[in-house]
């Protein structure tokens, strides 16, 4: 997913800026909130991280080495984070991570472009969700084998929370990017399964679908659409931990 592009128009950059400077002053008076910000870092830099690198993986794999001669083939995340979208997903709660760049034109021609194009876009989302299950099955066991650890003793109740986070920021982001307009990763995966006519129409729209998107992403309908599919997915999450603890 990318929104680096919504930095250009001033009026935006000035709203996001107010932004970051309200939740900045909140989380300065709330040393609870700091404390639940700082520890959350980790979960923001992995979920970020690891979307990326799929993205550039999978294209690599499909044939395109742009990713790789970018130096996106790494899980280093200096290589993936975007310093405005980075303070954005600490300070109010979304952003974004620096575009893996393809050119679909050097996949190989097992698929067509567009299902290529589906599959890196998909990537994405597929592995914030491997992740938020390797590591709901690693809250699990410490639960099963370690609960005195991550209960009662401070660091541990410290890797608690920092694991919970990373499950958290994982369903998000994972939830959020699937939703199909432009320019989130949905919008890509969504083309590949429409008919030709709905693909062309699709596509002829996409500056209205982005201020649909822009409507969706600064106001509650974001939090309507999405949240019903994460609770589900936590609530999966949470019968799977509850499994392995054997509770």
């Amino acid at each position: 997913m990318y929104f680096g592009n919504l930095i250009n128009n001033p009026w935006m950059a000035i709203f996001l800026v107010l932004i970051i400077v309200e939740n900045v002053q909140y989380y300065l008076n709330s040393p609870d909130a700091l404390l639940a910000l700082i520890l959350s870092i980790p979960g923001m830099l992995i979920a970020i991280t690891f979307h990326e690198y799929a993205h550039a993986f999978v294209a690599d794999k499909l044939g395109d080495d742009t990713p790789r001669k970018q130096g996106r083939l790494t899980l280093n995340p200096l290589a993936h984070l975007d310093s405005v979208g980075v303070l954005l997903l600490l300070f109010a709660g979304f952003g974004w991570g620096k575009p893996v760049q393809i050119n679909s034109h050097n996949f190989n021609r097992k698929i067509t472009i567009k299902e290529g194009n589906a599959l890196v876009s998909f990537a994405g989302p597929a592995m914030n969700f491997i992740l938020a299950i390797l590591f709901s099955v690693i809250y699990g066991l410490l639960i099963a084998f370690a609960s005195n650890f991550i209960f009662y003793n401070m660091v541990g109740k410290i890797i608690a929370t920092i694991i919970q986070c990373i499950i958290t920021m994982n369903v998000g982001l994972g939830v959020f990017n699937l939703i199909p307009l432009p320019p989130l990763d949905g919008s890509k995966i969504l083309l590949a399964f429409l008919p030709k006519k709905a693909q062309n129409w699709y596509e002829s729209k996409q500056k209205i679908l982005y201020i649909i998107f822009l409507v969706v992403w600064l106001t509650p309908l974001a939090s309507m659409v999405v949240s019903p599919f994460i609770n589900i997915i936590n609530s999966s999450l949470l019968n799977l931990i509850s499994l392995i603890a054997g509770k």
